[in-house]
């Protein structure tokens, strides 16, 4: 199997930990005692930010699974997910959560042993392999197991990208030769250093990949000296990570651009700029704290005419948004740093108005002119219209 390329440079010797994990829970039993597990609490309630860190960090509270009767499957489970997992990297096989899943339904119908530790759907096995990675603090690109690819289509005129592979073979990537094709980074970790040919202005990451498509279809990256991304929703690890290595390699002014909603900062941009609660202990690697929110901003709505939606409160699905910005307002330390009290305004804001503003709705400023999205957003950047 060909060798794989490394997130970052691993403090521990994953096999051994596990020996040492198994080691332990056996002379547990062996004594009559009871096993532990713990693992790293991923929630707000354990999660701290400092501006000048940049990105949501861990705390010191832990989840610790003892055994018992209702803990019994959940152990047994753990043992039996990291023997695969062990075997991946012995082997250097690689697999998605999808298919780790399959591989534990295919073990369990071949052993009748096995059948009390079957998962009833993927979910419960992903909180498994979740658990391993938090109970080892490490990531799960580190245990062989990756995401499909997601967002990041990028495209520039300036931009050069060049690929190490693991056998030391390099690979140069001029993203103004690829045509119509973008380059999109990989959710498996990649060695890329970067280089521009021209000075790049600034990074634009559009929260809709086909309005990304959009601007760069109508000559947006032939105007002007930038990279321009499709996020595609909530940020993918690898945009997530390919942003931070656009921040640390060339360092141009990065902005942010979306819909003007409660789920948009919460989920989306929040996310890009400094990690999530869920993945706390890959945060450092997966964020881009320099980042900053372009719009759509309250301001826009009334200074562009920008047509919006009301929020009912009688959707469980948008009142289920509102409550999530109260509870971030009130928990999120993200949000509660005065750093980003400009963000929080606009939670207040929204949650006040009871309104969501689209970022295709500047399209409906000037309707006969298919590059005014393009001019309002260059327009916003000049005047410094952003957060």
């Amino acid at each position: 199997m060909a060798k794989l390329i490394s997130v970052r440079e691993l403090k521990i010797d994953i096999p051994k930990e596990a020996q040492i994990l198994a080691e332990r829970m056996l002379s547990d039993l062996e004594k009559s005692k009871r096993p532990v597990l713990e693992a790293v609490k991923t929630s707000l309630d354990n999660s701290f930010y400092n501006p000048k860190v940049g990105y949501l960090t861990p705390g010191d509270k832990r989840v610790r699974t003892e055994l018992n009767v209702s803990s019994v499957q959940k152990l047994a489970r753990v043992v039996f997910m990291l023997e695969i997992l062990l075997r991946n990297l012995d082997i250097g096989a690689v697999n998605t959560k999808r298919e780790l899943y399959y591989i534990c339904k295919g073990l369990i119908k071949n052993d009748a042993k096995l059948r009390p530790l079957d998962f009833e759907d993927q979910v419960e096995s992903d909180t498994i392999v979740d658990f391993i990675g938090d109970m080892l603090q490490v990531y799960r690109e580190e245990l062989n197991c990756f995401a499909n690819d997601r967002g990041g289509q990028t495209y520039s005129q300036q931009l050069v990208v060049t690929e190490t592979m693991a056998d030391g073979e390099k690979a140069t990537i001029d993203l103004s030769t690829l045509g119509t094709a973008p380059f999109q980074p990989k959710n498996k970790p990649q060695s890329l250093r970067l280089k521009a040919r021209k000075k790049i202005d600034f990074c634009l990451v559009i929260e809709s990949e086909g309005t990304a498509n959009t601007l760069q279809s109508m000559g947006f990256t032939k105007r002007n000296n930038c990279i321009l991304m499709g996020a595609q929703g909530v940020p993918s690890n690898a945009v997530r990570g390919w942003c931070k290595l656009i921040e640390e390699e060339l360092a141009p002014p990065m902005y942010f651009f979306g819909d003007l909603d409660a789920y948009t900062l919460q989920n989306i941009f929040r996310t890009l700029k400094a990690g999530s609660a869920a993945s706390l202990i890959r945060n450092s690697h997966f964020s881009a704290p320099e980042v900053r929110f372009l719009g759509v901003l309250p301001e826009d709505v009334k200074k562009y005419d920008l047509p919006f939606y009301k929020v009912r409160e009688s959707d469980p699905a948008e009142a289920r948004a509102l409550k999530k910005a109260k509870d971030a307002l009130e928990n999120d330390p993200f949000f509660l740093d005065k750093k980003n009290k400009g963000l929080s305004d606009i939670l207040r804001w929204l949650m006040k108005e009871k309104i969501r503003c689209e970022q295709q709705s500047l399209f409906s400023v000037d309707p006969k002119d298919p590059i005014k999205m393009e001019k309002i957003i260059l327009e916003k950047i000049r005047n410094g219209s952003y957060v």
